[in-house]
Order: C-alpha cells, then sequence, then structure tokens
C-alpha cells in the first residue's frame, strides 16, 4: 500500500502565455494534516482545481491510493472521496441547514420526491459525524460564518470524504471559533482523514499542519514535516528573500481633522461613535464579528442609516447619502467581500481598475477614451505589480491578492481625502501586508 493518499508528480499547467504549475511535485499521507502555503498567484487554486477535477493538466501524473487518475470530472473526483470546501463554502443561504446538507445527496441518487423524513435524517447523520448540534431548520445565511464552516465540513463527511481541502478556512473566524475548527480537524486527522489547509498565516499553519508544500511563482519550493521547518525558513521560501520587521511611522499630520465623527449613531448596529482622524494618519477600527465594525464603515460610505450624530469633512459638517454622494465628497470604499462588493469580475481588469475614474474618461457625448483607460490601467498594474500579461484578461482569472490590488488601485486612482479598508487584508498572506 502506498505511503501518499494523493501523490502529484511533474504537474504542469499554462494559461495562455501565463505558466501557472511548473512541474509541481505533491503529496499527502492519509491521516495527516498537509498545509499547501505560497504568496497569492503562486498556483494553489490551479494545483486544487486540478485535485478536484475542475482543471486538466497538460502534463504529469496524479495517483490517488496507489492509483492513476487520467482526466476526471468534479463528480467523479468527489465519488473517490475528495471533497473542497471553497472559501465561500458553496452553500445555498436562503435554504435551511437540514436543505444544505441534503441536497447533494439527493441530487446524487437522482430523487425527483422530497421526503423530509430523509432529508432530516440525512441532515442528522452529517452532524453527528463530528458532534455538532445545531438547530436543522435555522437559516444558512442568518448563521455566523464558523457554524457555516462546519455545516460545509459535515456535508464533506457525507460523502465518504478521504481528503478535505479547506481553502483559508479561517479568513473570517475569531481566535476562539479557530480553535474550535481546529479541534475538528484534528478529530477528523485522527479518524484517519486526510486534510489539505491552504493558509496564509503563519502561526496557524505551525500550529495545525504536520506537512507543509510551499510554492512560488508555479513551482514548489519545499515540502517536508512542518517540524523540521524554522518560521524564518518558512518566511524565505515564501518570498525568496529575506524580510526584516518594518513599521509604520506616521508623517506630516494635519492639525485639524480631515474626518471628524462626533457621537454616530446606526440604530441596532453600533452606537455613539466618534473619533478625528487626520490626514497622514492611519486609524484603526477593529472589534468582534458583529460589533458594528462593518455597519460603521458602510454609513461614512453612504450605505447605512444614521440615525444622529454628525459627520464632518474638512471642517465642514456633511450628510453622507450614498456611494456617488461619497465618491464626490472625495471618501472612497474597498469592502470587505471583493467578489461580490468589489469587482466586476466577467469584465477586464482595466475597467475594473477605472471604474471609479470614469468621468475622467469620459470624451464629449459620453464616449470613453480606451486608449487612455488602458494607458491609466497598465500604470496600475505596473506600479502594483498585478499578476497578468494583459489587462484585458477578465479580473476573474486572478489570484485573491492580486485582485485585491485592482480594488485598491480603482480607489488610488482618485484624488482622495479619505480611504475606508474593510479587512483589506482578507485572503493576503501576513508577509504581503
Amino acid at each position: 500500500m502506498s505511503e501518499y493518499l494523493l501523490q502529484m508528480t511533474g504537474i504542469d499547467k499554462r494559461f495562455g502565455g501565463v505558466h501557472a504549475l511548473d512541474h509541481v511535485n505533491f503529496a499527502v499521507r492519509p491521516g495527516k494534516v498537509m498545509c499547501l502555503a505560497g504568496e497569492n498567484g503562486c498556483g494553489k487554486s490551479t494545483l486544487v482545481k486540478i485535485i478536484s477535477g475542475a482543471y486538466t493538466r497538460d502534463e504529469g501524473e496524479v495517483l490517488f491510493e496507489g492509483k492513476p487518475i487520467q482526466h476526471i470530472t468534479p463528480a467523479e473526483s468527489s465519488a473517490l472521496g475528495i471533497q473542497v470546501i471553497y472559501q465561500d463554502l458553496s452553500i445555498f443561504p436562503n435554504l435551511t441547514v437540514m436543505e444544505n446538507l441534503a441536497i447533494n445527496s439527493e441530487i446524487t441518487a437522482k430523487r425527483k420526491i422530497v421526503n423530509r423524513k430523509r432529508w432530516e435524517q440525512t441532515a442528522k447523520e452529517a452532524l453527528s459525524k463530528i458532534g455538532y448540534d445545531i438547530d436543522l431548520y435555522a437559516r444558512m445565511g442568518d448563521l455566523s460564518v464558523a457554524d457555516k464552516q462546519l455545516v460545509a465540513i459535515c456535508r464533506a463527511l457525507l460523502f465518504n470524504a478521504k481528503l478535505i481541502i479547506m481553502d483559508e478556512p479561517t479568513t473570517a473566524l475569531t481566535k476562539k471559533e479557530v480553535d474550535a475548527l481546529f479541534k475538528t480537524v484534528r478529530q477528523l486527522r485522527d479518524s484517519g482523514i486526510a486534510i489539505m489547509f491552504i493558509s496564509h498565516k503563519t502561526e496557524e499553519i505551525f500550529e495545525i499542519s504536520d506537512d507543509v508544500c510551499i510554492m512560488r511563482n508555479g513551482k514548489n519550493v519545499y515540502s517536508g514535516p512542518t517540524a523540521e521547518l524554522t518560521r524564518k525558513d518558512f518566511t524565505y521560501y515564501m518570498t525568496g528573500r529575506e524580510l526584516e520587521d518594518d513599521y509604520f511611522v506616521p508623517t506630516n499630520i494635519s492639525k485639524e481633522p480631515v474626518l471628524k465623527v462626533d457621537h454616530l449613531t446606526w440604530n441596532g448596529k453600533f452606537h455613539d461613535v466618534s473619533f478625528d482622524l487626520r490626514k497622514g494618519e492611519i486609524l484603526g477600527i477593529t472589534g468582534l464579528l458583529g460589533s458594528g465594525r462593518t455597519e460603521l464603515a458602510l454609513a461614512l460610505f453612504g450605505l447605512g442609516k444614521v440615525h444622529s450624530g454628525t459627520i464632518t469633512l474638512n471642517g465642514q459638517q456633511v450628510k453622507i447619502t450614498s456611494p456617488i454622494d461619497a465618491q464626490k465628497k472625495r471618501i472612497g470604499y474597498v469592502p470587505e467581500d471583493r467578489l461580490t462588493e468589489g469587482l466586476c469580475l466577467r469584465q477586464p481588469i482595466a475597467d475594473n481598475i477605472m471604474l471609479a475614474s470614469l468621468k475622467q474618461l469620459t470624451r464629449a457625448l459620453g464616449t470613453l477614451n480606451h486608449d487612455e483607460l488602458f494607458e491609466k490601467s497598465n500604470e496600475w498594474v505596473k506600479k502594483f505589480s498585478i499578476a497578468t500579461d494583459d489587462a484585458h484578461k477578465h479580473a476573474s482569472t486572478l489570484s485573491g491578492g492580486n485582485q485585491q490590488k485592482i480594488v485598491l488601485s480603482k480607489w488610488l486612482n482618485n484624488d482622495l481625502d479619505v480611504l475606508i479598508l474593510n479587512g483589506p487584508t482578507v485572503g493576503v498572506e501576513s508577509w504581503a501586508r
């Protein structure tokens, strides 16, 4: 019997002129947690999609349980026991916990008639696999991110999972929720299930993983036991350079605040918030999930209801009624969820970068100056080292970190007084922040 559950050798994949994977070797042992690490754009997502059957490799060999795998579909990959839990969890927010747990089994069995008793039994069986207790009739959209994660894990276990791939599962979790998730991961590992854990957080990688595979520029540069790797070596393999601690020290801070918030209240969301923000200064606003931090950011960008309190910009008291109004007042906003709120994924990279600057590019009769649009967008591609060879390509072709660079470029191309960043490091490596 093979030492490895999954073994990939010489995996190569190209997308046009982009060499996404350059003869990568990768292996996962049964009953172990393998961490797949690497900077955004290094090829992690491409490797996962080849494992799951979403992409076809150009070259290389894949063995699962010692048997060669040729060209497979996602359904065939699932039948083998490979389950992927993506960042968005692939849930139906408008359905109940029970429906989310049972629906895939019903579709796989090609059943056409709904049997609530059978669905309930399927859901209870799934939850029992990790001893998780939750209201089966709770609406998924109303659950915390941590509870959604656990439901997604239970759903994966319904299909006799042998390898569970978790794509950055701790991104939106608190420390307490991460601890609970890790307890479940260890429980799955001890039961013999292999876990492929993708994370950007160094401390978590050293805490949960048995083995590490580090990728850089489409190649794997380190594979081995986590215990044999120091944190300094880990950072070097990730980046290819020695990094020194660097801290932001504000200079040339204005005497008067550019933004002043006094006793701001959005009933039921946040209450009596006050602060001053000066030019040249970074103000950190933090709190647990549900504390009101996101709602505060939305209110300052015209997407929330202010019931009392005042907002003062450059010495003038203002009301911000909409995002358009906020932009006119030289306020920008980078949302927490770039995929649904910050990007037009099926539009070109260049269009996304210039989306908030279209008036600058508009000619007479409302036509766009496309030459200037691509010239300006290419300046930001170079400035932020966005990993693309063509700004005409859709934003969906980029990794999460490169997509975040697009969202930042979109606002930095404007002459702003205030830029609000709501969770800007989601999906971005700690050494790149």
